[in-house]
């Protein structure tokens, strides 16, 4: 495989209006754009904002409020993962919105396993928070997760995090919303992780394996 870059947008959703959300991903996806990135992951929830209380998560987007997204996945060739809701039959959810460059509408899933391609390069693994039984797709190189930890759990995510690349001998992007998003390569190793505040974590990988940078967003 050539070149492949990926960043983790570190972004904390703080009200729960779609257009505006919408509106800030563009930017994410712009920024990510000029690096040429083939795929961009959100933190859970980046879309829709979080629960306003622990027994309730907002209305999940409309396809047309996602369109603006879609088109924009397609221009820039990048596959992006963001966080919504879902009503399901077992009630309202945590999902994922993917936009698939050629794909004419998002793909929306509950947040859990999913394999996602990114065309021209490989398949990724999208989970939420990584179990001792992932059920891996053998064709993908790269595990993401969409999180919003605080700093409670922060330092047991990453730990888990970590263990969870070396068992696996795969790849990890963890996207969280305020701080602590990282990169780890197929042996557990750290190669980036940021601080507090709006930004870019990316990974390029290449023959020399991975590396990584933090990009302030402007």
């Amino acid at each position: 495989m050539s070149q492949w870059n990926i960043a983790a947008a570190q972004y904390a959703s703080r009200h729960n209006c779609i257009g505006e959300h919408v509106t800030h991903h563009l930017h994410f996806i712009s920024a990510a754009a000029d690096l040429r990135c083939d795929l961009l992951v959100f933190p859970e929830l980046s879309l829709t904002g979080a629960a306003a209380d622990a027994f309730s998560l907002p209305c999940p987007p409309t396809q047309r409020q996602l369109n603006p997204l879609n088109q924009a996945a397609s221009a820039c060739n990048m596959t992006v993962i963001a966080g919504i809701t879902l009503d399901t039959e077992a009630g309202r959810q945590k999902g994922l919105a993917l936009f698939i460059p050629g794909q004419p509408h998002a793909v929306c899933t509950p947040l859990g396993r999913r394999a996602c391609p990114v065309p021209g390069k490989s398949q990724v693994n999208v989970l939420g928070d990584p179990d001792d039984a992932p059920g891996l797709d053998a064709q993908a190189i790269l595990m993401t997760s969409c999180l919003a930890v605080g700093e409670n759990r922060w330092t047991a995510t990453l730990s888990r995090m970590q263990r969870f690349a070396h068992r696996y001998a795969i790849a990890v992007l963890m996207a969280n919303a305020r701080s602590g998003s990282a990169l780890w390569d197929a042996r557990g190793q750290l190669i980036v992780r940021a601080d507090q505040g709006e930004l870019l974590l990316t990974g390029s990988f290449d023959q020399r394996g991975w590396q990584g940078d933090i990009i302030p967003l402007r």
